[in-house]
């Protein structure tokens, strides 16, 4: 089962050199103006396993097919999104499509590529993003309110399964009213499957990645300091990263080099979930 993941932010923050990088080639235009992406730029990865390896020799498998990673580079949103402003509806469709997100910060200045609000504050950025994304969600919710309600009125299974999805709709709405994300949301395992079916843009799992110039790369600077403070208070993950350098390095590097060269900095990252991979035999 292959995986996707959705990198998006603001526009001129780096996205699409960000894609470049990931998936080690120049396909995605990066442009120092606003929606110079607008169709998705779509890219695989392999993911490197060194276990392969040895459980092929265990099965004697013929060939070995490791898991592939989807990377999506998704249009830049501006402030109005949720209510069809720029690209808002492409946008948010692209978004729904995705199992995680990588939001792209910008935390690096640069005379010569425009910020769409004139000042590099990468707070404001993220709370331009979520924003949209949660107003997005709570007009989703508020939508469901009236049929749930009536649905919950019987005394059936349909009933009973209308209640249960009634009251996670409600606690997702007490917590999208006080300007926090929904996957916040605190739920049991038995409810993860109905939350799930929400379809909710802030339930997405976020990681935040802080795009520096070269110099920040490697401890990173005061503009990522900020960003990393607020996925400690969220419980997310945080990594460091110049884009353009990565893009540049891996766009030249030999093929054989490119799954394992990389200067990402990782930030308090979650556990992953194990890869999906195949041997042939």
């Amino acid at each position: 089962m292959g995986f996707k993941c959705g990198i998006l932010g603001l526009s001129n923050v780096g996205k699409s050199t960000l894609f470049n990088a990931l998936t080690a080639t120049a396909a995605a235009q990066a442009s120092n103006y606003p929606f110079s992406t607008i169709e998705p730029n779509i890219g695989e990865v392999m993911v490197p396993d060194p276990r392969l390896e040895v459980l092929a020799k265990l099965a004697k498998s013929a060939k070995i097919k490791p898991t592939r990673l989807t990377f999506v580079d998704i249009a830049g949103l501006v402030s109005g999104a949720s209510r069809g402003e720029g690209l808002g509806n492409q946008f948010l469709a692209h978004v729904r499509e995705v199992d995680a997100i990588a939001h792209v910060v910008r935390c690096f200045e640069d005379t010569e590529v425009a910020h769409v609000s004139g000042a590099i504050d990468p707070i404001a950025d993220i709370e331009t993003i979520e924003t949209e994304l949660m107003l997005a969600d709570l007009d989703s919710l508020e939508r469901r309110l009236d049929g749930l309600g009536k649905k919950a009125k019987g005394s059936d299974r349909d009933a009973a399964e209308a209640k249960q999805t009634l009251d996670l709709v409600q606690r997702a709405l007490a917590l999208l009213r006080e300007g926090k994300p929904a996957r916040l949301v605190e739920r049991k395992p038995e409810e993860e499957k109905v939350f799930h079916m929400l379809g909710l843009l802030t339930s997405i799992p976020v990681l935040y990645v802080c795009n520096v110039n070269e110099g920040s790369a490697a401890g990173g600077n005061d503009f990522s300091r900020t960003v990393e403070s607020r996925a400690r208070q969220e419980g997310a993950a945080c990594v460091i990263i110049s884009a353009k350098i990565e893009a540049e390095m891996m766009t030249h590097a030999a093929p054989s080099c490119r799954a394992r060269d990389s200067t990402v900095r990782e930030k308090s990252l979650p556990p992953a979930a194990e890869p999906s991979s195949t041997l042939q035999t």
